[in-house]
This record gives C-alpha cells, structure tokens and sequence, in this order.
C-alpha cells in the first residue's frame, strides 16, 4: 500500500467535507502505516492509538527522511491528536473499525513532532 493508492471519489468528498484540514494522502499515508505495524506482528490483533502513532512516526522517516515532519505538516498532521481525528474520520467512513474503548483521546500528546522527528531523529542529524 502506498500513497498512491486512491479512495473512492465519494469516500474522499466525505472526508474532505468533514475534514478540510487534512489532505486526502495523509489517509492513505495512516493506512499504509497501519498496514506496515500489522505487518511486523506475530498474530493479527487490534492496533492501539500509541502503536499506530509509533508506527507513523516510524514509516515517514524511512519513507520521507529528514522531511518526515514537513510532509506530515503539509498533509495537516501536526500533532499526533491529528491522527486520531484521521482514525476516526476513516471509522465514520467505514474504512477502519474501532473498538468499544477506542476513541480520538488515545492519540493525544503521545509525541512531540519537533521531538520525534528532530531531536530525536533516528541517524543523529542535527537539523
């Protein structure tokens, strides 16, 4: 799965719609994440807020590098609260399933940006 991959027009109208701030890739950037945590389980199960949050961080930079945080930026994804209003507009849209426990609070303040993808950055840059 990649950003490349499109919804259909009505699931991206909706989006956009009840959703203005996020660009349609920053959807299809949370589901590739997704995907790429399940990927490195030993069983299937249920994702949690901060696992996904981690798996986010984790993905942009091997895809994106240095530019990580500039390209979540630009989709509308600030802070990992915007990825729990991301999980939920796909759950009101019947792309993802939650369960009875999860809700948008789960991605709260998991991580600061600057943080995760400056200071803490994984090869030592000093950006």
């Amino acid at each position: 799965m990649n950003e490349s991959m499109v919804f259909a027009d009505e699931v991206i109208d909706r989006l956009k719609e009840r959703h203005p701030r996020y660009h349609e890739t920053a959807y299809v950037f949370l589901l590739s994440a997704l995907h790429y945590v399940l990927e490195r389980l030993t069983e299937p199960r249920h994702i949690s807020g901060p696992e996904l949050a981690e798996g986010v961080r984790e993905l942009a930079i091997q895809r994106y590098g240095p530019m990580a945080r500039t390209v979540l930026e630009y989709w509308g994804v600030e802070r990992t609260a915007d990825l729990g209003e991301i999980v939920f507009a796909l759950v009101e849209c019947g792309i993802l399933l939650k369960q009875d426990d999860d809700s948008p609070g789960d991605f709260d303040a998991l991580y600061d940006f600057e943080e995760a993808f400056e200071a803490d950055y994984p090869w030592g840059a000093n950006i």
